[in-house]
């Protein structure tokens, strides 16, 4: 198909071709071997890197104003100010109809040619442009290009040119990426300014599709859509976006074959993004064949489960609706009243694959009593068999859970499933028959040996003391290196210890730091190798100590104390309390380790619905439609981002959790590499309702990092959660304690689940527990979990003297991981966004 040029113009605004002519120019007096390499060696930041200016330059042309009221008026100013006009292109090239131009907004960078002459063989430099019956052509190593294939393949250089200054960009501080996190309206002017700059940066792109998102929220298409005007060439990582938004821009402008047409460009142009399930779900709205399509071609996608749920309003049992809800979205927590109306309309009709998908969704929200039945029709497999048994154990049905079990080590004897099988069913049967289910587990799984030797250990010693011991030194032997032979060791170090034999204890101890570096009792046994070495007078063997734990722990609890040992001024227990630490808290969002580029940019820009459904969209495409893909590290890490997006702080810090010590070695690098970054412990540690913290702590003299510390333990953020004894809101306040708190504090209406309130409260009872044990706070700590009884009762039974020793007696398990987490959580948020500290940690890893 040939084009001439004036079916072009109908296409493309006049500042495109205004950029195209340039691009052209420049090939056109570059050699075909000089276009290869530039093509695949442009480096740079602007746009006159990649498409260097005409040799007669007029002067450079401002960005015109965004609020202008019309384009036609845009063409009237470029004219004005002695530019081409509307006019501009039509002099050599026929009689375009100048009411069919649409005059864009001209790039900032542009510089515009020489009006050009009648002698079309001088234009471009006239060496390998020519005109042919009418068309304008470009040689390329021999080939002939019309213009609009000539355009296509200048328009992909661009695009890959200005891709590559992206990927280099991305990395740079960022006052747009700042912006995003602001509200619309405390952004909107700063925003204007940058969008107005002349040179043409990924700063300026940002800029435009914030602003333009802004517009649209706001109903105002037409300033929307001159905002859009050609960003899609300049900032092509979100190009598919821009033509969302463009067409949503014309919806709103009521030009609706315009926004029909935008929408298909993007099937046209993006077949592989799964941005396409937009396009088809918007212009389904036209067409309900395009809804068809999408549910057929992309039955995972987040927006094909939108479009599903709008089909099934109108069609409330339609059997095929619900069961491409079910099968593709089981874990969705909409799926949940699907299933009741299967379950109580068509269950004679439901495939064993449906009741898979319904046991899934019940697996998945931990409502394991109700996926029993569901996983009784599901196909027969070994993870279907074990959850199925595993639910039954949950629920108490200890007989059917054994049988289950046993049948799945019979039927499925090599599964990762029947490991998990062993050692469950050790659990319901005596002792005795349980040694001989973790014996096979041993010999059958010989990656989860010593764990597997270590649990038979416990059961050994229940009927049989030599026979535990025996197993014990087979464990030394046998699995040196295991987290079970630190954990024994470690109980040999402490009972040396009680006896006053540091000596022997240190020994001990040496052998997990020697043995067992990852083990998570490695941190505790070397500080207390420190302790021990004051106690026998070895200060230098002491100072060494705390020093490797600070260097190679410095997450832990005990990095805290060996600092505090080594005489940094970061709060003891009698004096943490009144520190007022500085505080730093990063101002713009994390570059995320898993997702296309695409995702990431829209992370950062804040569209988190958008991000969202696009990585969801991308990890189902790379699991080939799998409804419940297994994350890689990565992506998990990245999906926890998204769920402090959406202020589900305790999945999102139990995700990041849930990432420790992959067995895969692939998956431990991209761990350990993640470990090793700030975005990592941030994102751990994060730092929500900052402003509330530091105002009610300041009120209460109390250290905002400690109130912090308490909230992540109590309620991990979540405003709305409540515990099973009653304990309700960020600070888990009792409402028995809230009625007692609320006169003394004059407060006469309050809600536990306002923040507000609760951290109010809260505060003043964590002043109250501070007073009452003399602003000690290990003591208070221990108070607000155990109540002050408790710790009454423990003063009296332990000496205090030695604070560390104190919380090691503290005889309730929960109380004393308490206390440890709460100022393991305080050291964390105090290295993490305390500049000094943060500094001093600096020095201990040089050393």
């Amino acid at each position: 198909m040939v084009w001439h040029y004036s079916n072009i113009m109908h296409k493309k605004s006049k500042a495109q071709l205004q950029d195209y002519f340039k691009d052209l120019t420049a090939i056109g007096n570059a050699s075909s071997e000089q276009m290869e390499a530039n093509r695949d060696g442009i480096q740079g930041e602007t746009e006159e890197n990649i498409n260097p200016p005409p040799q007669n330059p007029k002067k450079r042309l401002s960005l015109p104003n965004l609020s202008s009221p019309s384009l036609a008026a845009e063409a009237e100013n470029l004219e004005s100010a002695g530019q081409p006009g509307s006019d501009y292109l039509s002099n050599s090239f026929g009689q375009a109809n100048k009411a069919n131009v649409a005059v864009a907004p001209v790039n900032s960078d542009y510089i515009a040619p020489e009006k050009l002459e009648d002698q079309p063989g001088d234009f471009f430099g006239g060496k390998r442009w020519f005109w042919l019956g009418g068309i304008l052509v470009l040689l390329v190593g021999g080939t002939a290009l019309t213009l609009p294939k000539a355009l296509e393949m200048v328009n992909g250089w661009r695009q890959e040119a200005q891709l590559k200054a992206y990927e280099q960009e991305q990395h740079q501080d960022s006052e747009v990426l700042r912006l995003a996190l602001l509200p619309p309206d405390q952004r909107r002017s700063k925003l204007e300014a940058i969008a107005n700059q002349e040179v043409l940066s990924l700063e300026r792109s940002r800029a435009r599709f914030l602003l333009a998102g802004d517009l649209l929220a706001e109903f105002e298409g037409g300033p929307a859509l001159r905002v859009l005007e050609g960003l899609e060439v300049q900032y092509p990582v979100l190009a598919p976006y821009i033509l969302l938004m463009r067409g949503r821009g014309y919806q709103l402008s009521n030009e609706n074959d315009q926004a029909e047409a935008t929408w298909q460009d993007i099937l046209d142009q993006y077949p592989d993004s799964p941005v396409v399930v937009n396009a088809l779900e918007n212009l389904g709205s036209l067409d309900e064949t395009y809804w068809q399509q999408a549910i057929a071609d992309h039955p995972g996608h987040p927006r094909t489960l939108a479009i599903l749920h709008q089909q099934l309003e109108s069609e409330p049992n339609a059997l095929e609706i619900q069961r491409q809800i079910l099968q593709n979205h089981p874990t969705d927590g909409r799926t949940a009243a699907v299933i009741n109306s299967l379950t109580a309309n068509r269950q004679g009709e439901l495939t064993p694959e449906d009741w898979q998908a319904m046991g899934d969704n019940f697996w998945h929200r931990r409502i394991y009593n109700q996926a029993i039945a569901p996983y009784e029709k599901a196909p027969s497999n070994a993870r279907n068999l074990y959850r199925l048994a595993r639910a039954q154990q949950i629920s108490k049905l200890d007989n059917e859970a054994k049988e289950n079990y046993r049948q799945l080590i019979a039927t499925y004897p090599d599964s990762e499933e029947t490991a998990l099988a062993l050692r469950r069913l050790a659990e319901l049967v005596p002792p005795r028959e349980g040694v001989q289910y973790l014996q096979q587990l041993e010999q059958q799984f010989p990656d989860q040996g010593a764990s597997a030797l270590a649990a038979r250990i416990d059961l050994l010693a229940k009927f049989d003391a030599n026979q535990a011991q025996q197993a014990r030194q087979a464990l030394l032997q046998k699995y040196p290196n295991s987290d079970a032979a630190a954990d024994y060791r470690w109980r040999q170090a402490q009972e040396f210890a009680k006896a006053g034999n540091y000596t022997e204890a240190w020994r001990w101890a040496k052998e997990i730091a020697n043995q067992n570096p990852q083990s998570d009792v490695t941190p505790k046994a070397i500080f207390w190798i420190g302790k021990w070495a004051q106690q026998l007078g070895r200060s230098a063997d002491s100072k060494a100590a705390f020093e490797t734990v600070l260097a190679k722990y410095p997450q832990s609890y005990y990095a805290w104390r060996s600092a505090v040992l080594l005489g940094w001024q970061v709060g003891d227990f009698n004096s943490v309390r009144f520190l007022n630490p500085p505080v730093t808290v990063p101002d713009q969002r994390p570059l995320p380790p898993a997702g296309s580029p695409t995702f990431r940019e829209l992370y950062r820009l804040a569209q988190d619905q958008e991000a969202i459904e696009l990585f969801n969209a991308e990890v189902r495409a790379r699991a080939e439609g799998e409804a419940t893909p297994e994350l890689t590290v990565n992506e998990g890490f990245t999906e926890a981002l998204l769920k402090l997006t959406q202020q589900e702080y305790l999945q999102g810090i139990n995700q990041v959790l849930n990432l420790r010590n992959p067995e895969d070695p692939e998956q431990r690098k991209q761990w350990e590499e993640l470990r090793s970054t700030r975005d990592y412990w941030q994102t751990l540690f994060p730092f929500p309702y900052q402003q509330l913290i530091f105002e009610w702590s300041e009120k209460r003299q109390v250290n905002p990092f400690l109130v912090t510390a308490l909230i992540r333990q109590e309620s991990r953020f979540e405003k709305n959660i409540q515990s099973p004894v009653g304990a309700t809101g960020l600070m888990q306040i009792m409402p028995a304690t809230a009625e007692w708190i609320a006169p003394q504090i004059g407060l006469k209406e309050y809600s536990l689940t306002d923040p507000t309130d609760n951290v109010n409260m809260g505060t003043w009872y964590f002043d109250h527990t501070h007073k009452t044990y003399n602003n000690n706070s290990a003591l208070a700590v221990a108070s607000y979990n155990a109540g002050p009884g408790n710790v009454a009762k423990w003063l009296q039974e332990f000496n205090n003297a030695d604070p560390d020793l104190f919380v090691e007696r503290i005889p309730f398990a929960e109380t004393k991981g308490y206390v440890e987490s709460v100022f393991g959580n305080y050291w964390n948020y105090l290295r993490i966004y305390d500049p000094d500290v943060e500094k001093l940690m600096g020095q201990v890893g040089k050393n």
